[in-house]
């Protein structure tokens, strides 16, 4: 009897411990990883959008200026 007694509550431990520590420690961990990884993606995008933009910027100001607007430079001695 005092057997069975043991046995059920180390059955009992061990099912506390899979289910109030094993299975949350890798429920939160695959959500951590998965969160990353969107962050990181999302990382890439912006960063890519940045340099689309800075790209499309610095094309625009190297347009050539519309001769109207172009004051010739002088050096003064």
């Amino acid at each position: 009897m005092f057997k069975l007694l043991v046995e059920l509550f180390l059955f009992y431990l061990l099912y506390k411990f899979i289910f109030e520590l094993v299975i949350p420690i890798f429920r939160t961990t695959r959500e951590v990883k998965k969160k990353m990884n969107e962050f990181q993606q999302n990382m890439h995008k912006t960063a890519e959008n940045n340099r689309t933009s800075n790209e499309n910027t610095a094309k625009s100001t190297t347009s050539k200026p519309k001769s109207d607007d172009y004051i010739d430079f002088e050096e003064v001695k």
